[in-house]
């Protein structure tokens, strides 16, 4: 990699309209967790003036059994949309959590889906489909993580906090952050450039009350970022378009999976093409992008590289991987081909096999509605949220790799 450059990553708010989406699709997921561990989710959100629609598949006892819903399913579905919505903060006329119409095309999952997923007679469950995924992790931050990206969802999180805890009361909902840094020796050590566009009260467009915004932006972002980061030849652009009155999914539709790489690593990293919200830990989109982040956590946490990059693959129906490749960017104390090996013989990792990953994890639980905005990785393990971050694995690590 060069030493000596710019980089940028972007962040959007828990408001955003694709990520009104995949919160929703993700208190689904938790619902149907909630009432059976082992259900199968795929659930799709559109989101757009005054309306939401579910649609995809699922099997979960006790609610959709035999192409029929219990009483009450339909209900308590609609109601944890509306909560979802209005837990963000949307009471607007083009998009309320009260009024907005609602519509659920959920329907059964495909029995020959099925049968690849389920474990049968000497079959272990097999991955829910195909696909390459990848883990990373690096040294930049406390969080292990990429610096524009971590700093990106800060901001953005603190305005949420701000907004409702009343310190903000002229933000709303809608909001997007993006921050470039520079980086010298491969490390970053300035910001050049900060971009914030916020969803905001009448009238916070003009006159003394832009003034009031623009100033609020600057000192949150001037608390986030590390110090000495920001400087005079730092450039700003808060609300460059002028009013943003209008936003979330009144201004522009949203969809489930459409902010990959703000979930992911704002760019700093490969994606494997996958998204995460709205399925069940059987979908290796989801469980071996979390498996792979939590393998690079730890050996950069373990002191064995700086810098790391995973990639697991899978075939649909076949549980074990068809490949493991580690990369640590030339950063590594110990060669690459070592860590893998590493890896392959911890055996609580159930050979990163589907039910493996979600055994070690934990993740047959209802903890991903949390994880539906500012990103999916470099947040605080909390309970049984976020196991992925947790740092759990570097003992096992030495004792393999000395």
């Amino acid at each position: 990699m060069r030493d000596n450059y710019l980089f940028t990553s972007e962040s959007v708010s828990e408001g955003h309209p694709d990520k009104v989406s995949d919160q929703i699709s993700d208190a689904i997921v938790d619902l149907f967790l909630a009432k059976d561990p082992e259900a199968r989710v795929a659930c799709e959100t559109l989101t757009t003036t005054q309306r939401v629609v579910l649609a995809g598949e699922i099997r979960c006892k006790g609610v959709f059994e035999n192409g029929e819903w219990a009483d009450g399913a339909l209900e308590e579905i609609e109601q944890v949309v509306r909560n979802t919505v209005r837990e963000i903060g949307y009471e607007q006329d083009g998009f309320h959590w009260e009024t907005l119409t609602f519509e659920n095309h959920l329907h059964g999952q495909s029995a020959e889906i099925a049968q690849g997923v389920d474990a049968s007679g000497n079959k272990d469950e097999g991955a829910g489909d195909q696909g390459i995924m990848f883990g990373f992790a690096c040294d930049e931050t406390p969080d292990l993580m990429p610096a524009p990206l971590d700093y990106s969802h800060k901001i953005l999180h603190r305005l949420a906090e701000d907004r409702k805890n009343g310190t903000a009361p002229f933000l709303e909902p809608d909001s997007k952050s993006q921050v470039t840094l520079r980086y010298e020796g491969g490390k970053p050590v300035a910001c050049t450039a900060v971009v914030v566009s916020s969803q905001h009260a009448k009238g916070y467009h003009e006159g003394d009350k832009e003034a009031e915004l623009k100033s609020y932006v600057k000192r949150v972002v001037g608390e986030i970022l590390p110090e000495g980061w920001l400087s005079d030849e730092t450039e700003w652009h808060i609300n460059p378009t002028g009013a943003f009155e209008i936003g979330g999914p009144d201004g522009d539709a949203g969809l489930t999976g459409r902010k990959i790489i703000v979930d992911t690593y704002g760019g700093a990293a490969p994606h494997g093409g996958g998204a995460f919200s709205g399925k069940d830990p059987t979908k290796v989109d989801r469980s071996a992008a979390y498996i792979t982040r939590y393998l690079a956590k730890n050996i950069v946490a373990a002191g064995y590289a700086t810098r790391c990059t995973i990639q697991l693959a899978y075939a649909i129906g076949v549980s074990k991987p068809l490949s493991l490749y580690v990369d640590t960017h030339g950063t590594g104390t110990v060669d690459d081909a070592a860590i893998e090996q590493a890896l392959k013989g911890i055996e609580k990792l159930g050979g990163l096999t589907p039910r493996g990953i979600r055994t070690h994890l934990g993740l047959n639980k209802p903890i991903y509605r949390k994880s539906a905005a500012y990103g999916h990785f470099g947040r605080d393990a909390d309970g049984d949220h976020f196991p992925w971050e947790r740092t759990d694995l570097v003992d096992d690590l030495k004792a393999a790799l000395g």
